[in-house]
């Protein structure tokens, strides 16, 4: 399927509702949860084009990096720390236009200017978090919050 991916024409809403039904199509009986998220990473940074996109995983009181695309990432971060924890703990996402305002940011890297952080759920748990960062300031949207909370659902299903 990847070599297959096909990325929309158009806008932001178009390249999520073909990516939308893409993933559905990849992850429809595929029971393994880290090809899965490895697919979905890789589907998203192609389709477009951020910085870094990929998953942490929870694993007792702190999230592990699972599948990624980009470059080196932090490899483990605790409960309430970053963004990325903040959006574990508050059981919501967090849009950050501009990193460097975040309280308590983790840089993994410096060319990272906004940030999207999606829980994902398996019933009542969050067993992960979808991280994605831009190299440019106010990069998410309510755009993306919409169509990445509907992909992540996907996982679980």
């Amino acid at each position: 399927m990847a070599e297959n991916l096909i990325i929309a024409e158009g806008g932001k809403e178009e390249k999520y509702e073909l990516l939308y039904r893409q993933v559905a199509s990849l992850v429809e009986g595929e029971r393994d949860e880290i090809a899965n998220m490895a697919n979905v990473a890789a589907m998203i940074h192609c389709t477009f084009g951020f910085w870094w996109t990929g998953f942490y995983r929870v694993a007792g009181d702190e999230l592990v990096l699972g599948p990624f695309q980009g470059p080196l990432a932090c490899s483990r971060i605790k409960f309430d720390r970053g963004v990325c924890g903040t959006a574990w703990k508050q059981q919501q996402t967090q849009v950050v236009p501009d990193v460097e305002l975040f309280p308590g940011h983790i840089a993994c890297s410096s060319l990272s200017r906004s940030e999207i952080v999606v829980p994902v759920w398996q019933g009542e748990k969050i067993v992960a978090v979808l991280d994605i960062d831009s190299e440019k300031l106010a990069t998410f949207d309510e755009v993306d919050r919409v169509w990445l909370e509907r992909i992540v659902e996907l996982l679980y299903k």
